[in-house]
């Protein structure tokens, strides 16, 4: 952006100190070029009007002309509202207004004919407006007709800071004959894509003379965002293809030892398919940067120990850290007897380990004596020495910031191996962006005799049908896990909570016979062991539990998961969930628990559950339900900071961007050709724009 557009907000016509306070304050505009980048949220078209019979509830925000009359202030002096009557010749609306009563009832004119601006509500059976904008017909004359409505606050809003200000804003930017706004994008690109120059496209999306303007505004500010991101990821994945990595050429005793002796089942297609190309990685001479996705139970940990060996049988030692002390516990164990039938050594390590073992384990380390140290994030600890570590796993990797990975594997001289992998299915347009500087592997096939888990939506008038499944289950064996979203009763919210549900099912299922356990996050460690471990050796029969069992449990006998109010939790939860059962070969069922009452999200969410047990089926569908900003796996804050364009509404624009951004570098890796220096430039202006090309 130029010089001028640096330049203090309160230098610009019609704004002052007074405003500028506000602005930055409220909506953080400090400069010129904040402004120009305060994007409005939707777009009225003022030529379009409604006649008062053709209102339902369910309509956007409407226009109608019609005469005003019935102007009554009710109710005490803090408490007053204004009501009134609006009609045309189809019918009436009631309106209201519960702020600003004193002013409008005096600026208003009854039996006046005005536009009326509103969203319509459905209240008493009648349509009426609540707040709507009122103005007489001619002071339409000379304004745009087709208008952007901009995000606000109540602050603002009781400043007299409107749309009509904006649109006074903006105007005295543009009629500035400073005004310049560079363009950075090849000419080339510009012809190619059919886009309309950088400074038209800000000047139509603040001032669209019609749909045409604006769309073509929309589409070369949308390029521009997904353009950036793309290139950026696109020179972090050149950037580390060029950072020397260690080689691992050797497939030796261990794999093979491990391979024919400890493996008693057969590999995936695949399985083998991922570990061929992590092998390859590692041989490669560059530093291997790889995300491991594969659905709850697909077999990610055997992948990882066989990746292990890998790094073992050439000199090196093996890290692996995971979010939580449960899952943590959990590869470790599951690594542990493995590893030492075959003389390697895995030690683990998290907030929980005794100092006087955290000494003596810190020590062997450094000393080459443990093979594999697993952990949680107190592997990132100033004390924690390797001898030589040539590989970090990093499980469920996205729970992590960039910050504390890079410290992990800044422990060895030479960049290790990364491998990341994650039970959290990525959607193909997140994956394209947030990780789109990662090479990508995908385990999409199940362990051979794994049942498809069968899911139901049940309500509470079912509940006693459920819980006479549940003794079934028990009866012939099996296990049950029953998931509750809180811990104690809240006030402000009507979900099942843990201890009351707990205490119900021990009125139910009778002692001895049935043995019911609890397990929550404000338990201690050595209580939660001491849970789990009774549960997996089969002397509790029901474990009642909180999300705290959501990644890393891995009991093959349990069949039954049960979640209460399963409208509470998001679609990604509901499927990690899920993927405690199945794990064995029985039959396994997941039940989603709710009320009656369900909202229209909360529907579709569970009708997704039953329909489908595959992740990246799930993970795709609730993309587009809830949009990037809430899904779990952004990496970190700021890169999907995407004010215009949505990687699910927008995803060929996402395509043609990242194919751009791909041949720009293909061409020019360093931007250096005369084509491309302003769009150097314009990267090396940008805010924020970190090169973070030695951290996965």
């Amino acid at each position: 952006m130029s010089t001028f557009l640096k330049t203090p907000i309160e230098y610009l016509k019609g704004v002052g100190p007074q405003r500028a306070e506000l602005l930055q304050k409220e909506i953080g505009i400090f400069t010129f070029e904040d402004l120009l980048n305060y994007f409005p949220f939707r777009y009225v078209d003022r030529t379009k009007f409604q006649k008062v019979n053709e209102l339902t509830g369910e309509m956007p925000y409407v226009q109608i002309k019609g005469v005003l009359s019935n102007l009554n202030v009710i109710g005490q002096q803090r408490q007053q509202r204004l009501t009134a009557t609006f009609a045309d010749e189809t019918g009436s609306v009631e309106l209201v207004w519960f702020k600003g009563v004193k002013w409008l009832k005096s600026a208003l004119i009854p039996n006046k004919q005005y536009v009326l601006f509103g969203k319509p509500s459905v209240f008493n059976r009648k349509i009426n407006f609540a707040h709507p904008e009122l103005e007489p017909p001619e002071t339409q004359l000379g304004l745009p007709q087709f208008q952007p409505v901009y995000p606000n606050t109540e602050m603002l809003r009781n400043r007299k800071i409107d749309n009509k200000v904006y649109r006074k804003l903006f105007l005295a930017l543009f009629e500035n004959t400073q005004f310049h706004i560079p363009e950075y994008l090849p000419e080339a690109i510009l012809q190619k894509q059919g886009l309309i120059e950088r400074s038209l496209a800000y000047k139509w999306i603040h001032n669209p003379g019609n749909v045409q303007e604006m769309n073509s505004a929309l589409e070369r500010l949308k390029f521009d965002e997904f353009f950036i991101l793309q290139l950026s990821i696109l020179r972090l994945k050149k950037n580390r293809a060029i950072i020397p990595g260690l080689v691992f050429k050797t497939i030796g005793e261990y794999f093979n030892t491990f391979y024919n002796s400890q493996l008693n089942f057969e590999l995936t297609n695949a399985q083998k398919r991922v570990i061929k190309e992590i092998r390859a990685d590692m041989g490669s001479g560059q530093q291997m940067n790889r995300l491991l996705q594969g659905d709850v139970g697909s077999g990610k940990s055997i992948v990882a120990i066989l990746s292990i060996l890998i790094a073992i049988d050439n000199g090196c030692q093996a890290s692996l850290m995971a979010p939580t002390e449960i899952l943590a516990t959990q590869h470790y164990e599951g690594f542990k007897e493995p590893l030492a039938a075959i003389g390697l050594k895995a030690e683990l390590l998290t907030g929980s380990t005794k100092k006087s073992v955290r000494k003596e384990l810190l020590q062997d380390l450094a000393n080459g004596d443990i093979h594999i140290l697993i952990g949680t994030h107190a592997l990132i600890e100033d004390p924690v020495v390797f001898k030589n570590q040539g590989l970090v796993i990093i499980d469920e990797q996205h729970r992590f910031g960039v910050a504390q990975r890079a410290k992990l594997w800044s422990k060895s001289a030479l960049p290790p191996h990364v491998l990341v992998m994650t039970a959290t299915p990525i959607p193909r347009t997140l994956a394209m962006t947030v990780y789109g500087d990662l090479d990508v592997s995908k385990i999409d096939e199940l362990p051979g005799g794994r049942k498809p888990i069968k899911t139901a939506h049940r309500t509470e008038s079912h509940r006693l049908r459920v819980r006479g499944f549940v003794k079934e289950q028990v009866d012939a064996g099996r296990q049950v896990y029953i998931v509750f979203p809180l811990i104690e009763e809240s006030e402000t919210l009507d979900y099942k909570n843990l201890q009351e549900g707990f205490d119900h099912l021990i009125e139910y299922f009778e002692r001895p016979k049935y043995q019911i356990d609890m397990l929550h996050g404000r338990m201690k460690p050595d209580e939660k062991d001491a849970v789990m471990n009774r549960f997996k050796n089969h002397e509790s029969q029901i474990l009642v539990s909180t999300t705290v069992i959501e990644v890393g449990i891995n009991v093959p006998n349990a069949t039954v998961m049960i979640i209460e109010s399963a409208e509470k939790f998001g679609l990604a939860q509901l499927h990690q969930l899920r993927g405690r059962v199945g794990r064995g070969s029985e039959q396994s069922y997941c039940i989603l628990m709710t009320g009656n009452k369900l909202t229209k999200v909360a529907k579709q969410r569970l009708a997704a559950m039953v329909q489908s047990t595959d992740g990246f089926e799930i993970a795709e569908f609730d993309l587009k339900l809830r949009g990037p900003g809430d899904i779990e796996g952004t990496r970190q804050s700021g890169l999907l900071d995407l004010k215009l364009a949505s990687i699910t509404k927008d995803e060929g624009l996402l395509e043609r961007a990242r194919e751009e951004a791909f041949l720009v570098l293909e061409k020019d890796s360093k931007l250096e050709h005369p084509d491309n220096l302003s769009l150097r430039n314009h990267l090396q202006k940008m805010k924020g724009f970190t090169d973070w090309s030695r951290v996965s």
